[in-house]
């Protein structure tokens, strides 16, 4: 079978061998026309409807980043004409960096792709304007476009986040188009053991919906993407019931029971999830629960442009161990740094062995062993679990969550 590796794929040869078990997902085919699909949900949306709108003269259409696999360029064009039935013609992009690097001028043409011609901007953490704030102190602090627009917009897609619960909804504002300031505030909250991929009562999730309500995000436009990224469902209308629609339809296709073993090799899903580690760790966060204690958990992501945080780097080449590491998140909060903590906190009951373009050095720092191919992972892996190990395969470790049982 082939797993996604950056751009292209690693070959991995199972056939036969009764050690294996891959989880793969439930997965829905694509909509057989995916912008028939998107404006279905548009003319079916869940609360509000767009008509409902009639009558502004702006909108802001917040979109993911480079980072997201998110279906931008299939989203825009419907969603544009309806607002432009409706009378709104002045209508801006705003793509929500969050904390992330800006994008190049070749990025955000490929994000637009037929709506090229809109205008847009990227966000920008020093141009935020305070709101208000939400009862568990998180500053409400958003992009002044956002804010001065008539009409909110949130679109993206809908998938597992290992401290969000899932992506999508709130998500559009807060981290999207919010200062720094509220991002760290939020995001502090992941030290809570509710906030984990999967559930939706966490305190991260509930936070980001309050902000989102505080910033009067009016409306969203969700998709449910496939491995193929082909779009599955859309959903449409209030930003909470819209969403909880969108995660059922992800747990239907990736909520996959399974029975813990010694080994397991969780694959990013290439190019954009292995784009860097900080985007790569969310697969083991999917995969966790798949591996026994003292097990082997095995990372197979590019990560072409490194650690992807300088944060990140810095927390973990500051530790002197992975307890170390860990304990600092229980006394201070960094974005960035919380990546290299919970790497650190596996380490401290898994084995984590790591495929990359990552030296050894590198790798070593953040609390992996390193391998230079898969076959040499899994024989190191082996050896330390025996050849006879029974390994669990999850191809597509960035949207299928493994829950224990």
């Amino acid at each position: 079978m082939k797993l996604g590796y950056g751009a292209g794929s690693i070959n991995l040869a199972i056939e036969g061998d009764e050690r294996f078990e891959v989880v793969l997902p439930k997965e829905m085919a694509g909509a057989p026309d995916e912008e028939a699909e998107i404006k279905r949900a548009l003319d079916e949306p869940f609360g509000p409807s767009l008509q409902d709108f009639e009558g502004h003269e702006s909108a802001v259409i917040m979109a993911s980043d480079i980072t997201r696999p998110a279906p931008t360029s299939k989203i825009l064009p419907p969603l544009a004409r309806v607002l432009r039935s409706l009378g709104i013609r002045d209508i801006l992009v705003v793509f929500g960096l969050g904390t992330h690097r800006r994008m190049t001028a070749e990025e955000v043409g490929r994000l637009l792709g037929s709506s090229a011609g809109f205008p847009s901007v990227q966000h920008d953490l020093d141009r935020c304007v305070r709101i208000g704030e939400t009862a568990r102190g998180t500053p409400v602090e958003i992009l002044e476009e956002v804010a001065n627009a008539d009409f909110k917009i949130g679109t993206g897609n809908i998938e597992y986040h290992y401290y969000a619960g899932y992506s999508g909804g709130a998500k559009a504002v807060l981290p999207g188009v919010s200062s720094e300031r509220s991002i760290d505030k939020n995001h502090a909250m992941m030290a809570d053991p509710r906030s984990k991929s999967g559930r939706l009562d966490g305190p991260v999730r509930l936070d980001m919906e309050e902000a989102a309500g505080i910033a009067g995000l009016d409306f969203i436009l969700n998709a449910v993407m496939n491995s193929r990224k082909e779009v599955v469902r859309a959903v449409a209308g209030d930003f909470v019931e819209a969403h909880r629609k969108g995660a059922t339809a992800v747990d239907e296709m990736y909520r996959r029971p399974v029975r813990p073993a010694e080994i397991v090799v969780a694959c990013a899903g290439g190019r954009p999830k292995d784009i860097n580690l900080f985007q790569a760790q969310k697969a083991m966060e999917n995969a966790r629960e798949a591996v026994i204690p003292g097990g082997t958990l095995i990372l197979l992501a590019e990560c072409a442009e490194g650690f992807g945080h300088p944060v990140f780097e810095r927390w973990a080449r500051e530790a002197a161990c992975p307890e170390d590491c860990f304990e600092r998140f229980g006394r201070e909060y960094e974005f960035g740094g919380h990546k290299a903590a919970l790497i650190a906190r596996d380490s401290l009951d898994k084995d984590l062995i790591l495929v990359s373009s990552l030296g050894p050095a590198l790798a070593e720092m953040v609390f992996f062993r390193h391998a230079r191919s898969l076959a040499e992972a899994l024989a190191m892996a082996r050896e330390r679990q025996g050849k006879d190990a029974r390994t669990i395969v999850i191809p597509h470790g960035d949207l299928t969550l493994a829950t224990g049982g």
